[in-house]
């Protein structure tokens, strides 16, 4: 017998929305752990605001986090949308621990007091909260590391990549955007000495490889520990030739300052340059580059390619697309793009952080740790340290 629809416009029903989100949904084991590190930043939530009965009350720094990480995980293009969204969105109010009848987020308020946190650096707080669980739980390696760098695409169209020296355009006869016009790039020669994006100028023109197309974009630098492929720092960076190389000594220096002992790192055929290598060297860490001999002579010599650490770092090393990779396909996320010129902040979205244990279910709690302590680019430009556990600063 064919069913039913019964037109109802409205009930009264007592739902516990713990009981309708599946046990062994992600968002459980993210939850837990993102709730662990924002307890332990309570303290410092305290110190940047106000004491209690001072002012209007903020929307709490708790829910600024994990919604940044929600709109992260589920790629949500904007903070309007995700305020539209969080009306209706039963998982959404679950994870940010809100009742069904308390109102949605304005979307103004949601985007000042969320930039407003970003500046204190919370971000980074909370990811290295994230990577400190980690390390109780024995997952990280102290000694040995990996580094590679992606592309972010910058949320700038290329028709706003116009001459430095040229002047506004004038307002259209129709009213609309001066800069929403027609634009033909044929046998124009532009380049990043030239030119720069007007709604982005921190953005650059680059390649990834040759016969690619050129897009404005950023560079991310992604530090991964080698025993579970666990990433430990990201930072981002312009867009530039050498930039991957160039953050390298940061890189150590920081893990060094997090209480890591790097003594090996692993890395592409990028990073093969002497200058590289041998700055490595000088801060007392083995290079386990990849050799890059095409035409040339490679920077690594055979005194660190006969050892049996040189084969397992190469190894091990690849897990670290895996962090770039993941992001697209875990929790429906999409390539990395953020929404906005503000939504730099947001690694495109965080998925990464993801290890090959991600495959055994069994392993949710390490699954859980590695998409809780995802970061994200920063807000601010240079090579600024972004993280989250859903975030950037």
């Amino acid at each position: 017998m064919r069913g039913r629809a019964k037109k109802q416009a409205s009930m009264l029903a007592f739902i516990d929305p713990e009981t309708l989100v599946p046990a062994d949904h992600p968002l459980r084991t993210i939850k837990r752990f993102a709730d662990a590190a924002l307890l332990e930043l309570s303290p410092l939530f305290d110190e940047m605001y106000a004491a209690d009965g001072e002012g209007r009350a903020s929307i709490p720094p708790e829910r600024l986090l994990k919604a940044s990480l929600l709109i992260s995980l589920y790629s949500v293009r904007s903070e309007r949308a995700f305020c539209e969204e969080l009306t209706y969105h039963l998982l959404f109010r679950w994870f940010l621990d809100m009742d069904m009848l308390e109102p949605s987020f304005d979307h103004s308020t949601f985007s000042k007091n969320r930039h407003r946190l970003l500046q204190h650096r919370v971000s980074r707080e909370f990811f290295d909260a994230v990577v400190l669980q980690a390390d109780r739980l024995h997952l990280l390696s102290d000694e040995h590391f990996s580094v590679d760098s992606t592309l972010i695409e910058a949320a700038a169209s290329l028709k706003s990549f116009r001459p430095k020296d040229e002047p506004p355009p004038p307002k259209r006869p129709d009213g609309g955007s001066p800069n929403n016009r027609w634009v033909d790039f044929h046998d124009q020669k532009r380049s990043n000495a030239t030119h720069h994006s007007t709604t982005d100028p921190d953005a650059r023109l680059y390649r990834k490889g040759p016969g690619k197309e050129a897009r404005l974009s950023y560079m991310g630098q992604a530090l991964m520990e080698n025993r579970h492929g666990l990433l430990v720092d990201f930072q981002i960076t312009t867009a530039t030739g050498t930039a991957e190389r160039d953050v390298v000594p940061h890189l150590i220096n920081e893990a060094r300052a997090r209480g890591f002992h790097p003594s090996t790192l692993g890395a592409d055929k990028g990073y093969d340059t002497r200058d590289c290598v041998q700055t490595l060297r000088a801060q007392g860490v083995t290079p386990h580059v990849a050799q890059n001999t095409t035409g040339r002579r490679s920077a690594v010599d055979g005194r660190t390619t006969h050892g049996p650490g040189y084969a397992a770092s190469q190894k091990v090393r690849r897990r670290i697309e895996e962090i770039f990779g993941w992001r697209w396909v875990d929790l429906g996320s999409s390539p990395p793009r953020p929404p906005s010129r503000s939504g730099r902040a947001q690694f495109g979205h965080p998925a990464p952080q993801i290890t090959d244990s991600l495959r055994d279910a069994r392993l949710s709690e390490r699954r859980g740790l590695a998409v809780a302590g995802v970061p994200a680019a920063s807000a601010q430009t240079g090579s600024t340290s972004m993280v989250v556990v859903g975030i950037a600063d």
